[in-house]
């Protein structure tokens, strides 16, 4: 795969220069870019080693060698490298195959933290719940990684100048229609690295189709994997079979998606595809100030991992393509989606979580779509178009919470309104583009502090 600059390398040289650097565990889902991206970090480094633990050769290591300096002699010897102690990283992909590998990684750390170690593997945390592996307690440290955002998309398109446009918060006027055109291309695309590479060479997503039925192929194998049990490989199936047309929804467990299953063994398959980082189960939250806490007996929203693969499989692309606001796409579903996938994509932090809110006044139906936490307040984020009186969700939030930002998420250029709820409270309402929600810790430190 051709490699573009992704924003985890930023990330990865902090923890190479970290005094409290541990061998570090990169999550993601399957070919969302984890080989390549630790690949493109290791030409950093004088010294690059990577093992494959799906290699034969490469896993018998930790069989053979149950002393550290002796397994690390072993592998420069069967890389064909002289042994060096600075500059060194190895690369341990598909980890999940050895339990020792895996508790090798305590002593990397106690005896010999000067190689950097960086582990990864598919379906990880999965693998490792079904065969009974852990890794070694505060030993190791974790990073995600996660679909491509729209700013590493425009790298990959070549649009460096509208790039550094976006990321300082710059977009003049006269360039925003262009900005929400390619926007929409990022819409079509995903984030998936696969399906970007593709769409840079041939500028026709059409052409991605068989890089989209290649990634829900691969998911779909993998079931097997998830789970020795054969019923619950089965409500796996039905859920990446019929789940990605209940993308931005709310859902039952109890017969979802049509089905004849109960609510329990549901609610057990999603976890495992959640943990496998294929999709999300976005609870409600009430709060309105922090901390942010969730109600897990109310029904969650799904989020799946990335807003291309749910417009190719609900068969949506012409509607997206053809849309003079994407707001009018599968009844805002789809812009709610992108907008949860660029909010989630800011952190490479394991435990980043999204959350919409709800009321909790009796009789209510008041609900924002997301709510996003900042320097110790809860911002409401509304993915609306229209007059702003029409986002009465927005302002019974308003009027519970202490202070006065919330932001709407539309297809015009960005623009902040003084706004007054019917209780007569006034607060700033930022109208933030759809190109600028991945910036939006900039845009909220520019109109809060």
């Amino acid at each position: 795969m051709e490699c573009f600059n992704r924003n985890a390398l930023m990330r990865l040289r902090e923890w190479r220069t970290s005094t409290s650097r541990k061998p570090l565990i990169l999550r993601g889902a399957r070919q969302v870019g984890k080989t390549t991206l630790v690949t493109e970090f290791a030409k950093e480094y004088e010294v690059f080693l990577h093992l494959n633990l799906e290699k034969e050769d490469d896993c018998k290591l930790f069989e053979i060698y149950n002393d550290v300096n002796e397994l690390i002699r072993a592998v420069f010897i069967l890389k064909g490298r002289p042994v060096a102690k600075e500059s060194v990283l190895l690369f341990i992909d598909e980890i999940q195959n050895s339990s020792k590998a895996v508790a090798m990684l305590r002593y990397f750390y106690e005896e010999a933290n000067y190689i950097h170690v960086i582990g990864a593997g598919s379906l990880l945390e999965t693998l490792m719940d079904v065969r009974k592996i852990s890794f070694p307690v505060g030993r190791v440290q974790y990073m995600a990684l996660r679909p491509c955002t729209f700013t590493e998309f425009m790298g990959a398109m070549g649009d460096d100048m509208d790039q550094s446009l976006v990321e300082s918060i710059d977009v003049p006027e006269i360039v925003h229609q262009r900005l929400m055109n390619r926007f929409k291309e990022y819409m079509l695309c995903g984030g998936m690295p696969a399906a970007i590479v593709d769409y840079v060479q041939n500028r026709d997503v059409l052409s991605v189709k068989d890089t989209f039925e290649s990634l829900l192929l691969s998911y779909s194998d993998d079931v097997e994997k998830y789970t020795a049990s054969a019923a619950t490989t089965k409500v796996i199936r039905s859920i990446l079979s019929n789940g990605w047309n209940c993308a931005a929804e709310t859902i039952a467990f109890e017969g979802f998606a049509g089905t004849n299953y109960r609510s329990r063994e549901m609610s057990e398959a999603f976890q495992i595809i959640s943990k496998a980082m294929l999709l999300e189960l976005v609870y409600p939250t009430v709060s309105v100030q922090m901390p942010i806490m969730t109600n897990m007996r109310k029904r969650p929203k799904l989020l799946w991992l990335d807003t291309g693969l749910v417009n190719y499989v609900a068969g949506i692309q012409r509607d997206v393509f053809s849309a003079t606001d994407v707001h009018d796409v599968w009844r805002g579903r789809i812009a709610e989606h992108i907008v949860g996938q660029e909010l989630l994509a800011i952190s490479n932090d394991i435990s980043a979580r999204r959350y919409y809110w709800r009321s909790d006044r009796t009789g209510s139906e008041a609900e924002v779509d997301f709510v996003y936490p900042y320097n110790g307040l809860v911002i409401p984020i509304e993915v609306k178009s229209g007059h702003n009186a029409k986002l009465k969700s927005l302002h019974q939030f308003m009027d519970a919470t202490t202070h006065d930002v919330a932001v709407r998420v539309w297809s015009q250029p960005l623009s902040v309104d003084d706004v007054k709820t019917n209780n007569g409270k006034t607060f700033r309402l930022i109208n933030l583009p759809f190109y600028y929600v991945g910036q939006i810790e900039k845009v909220l430190g520019r109109y809060i502090g």
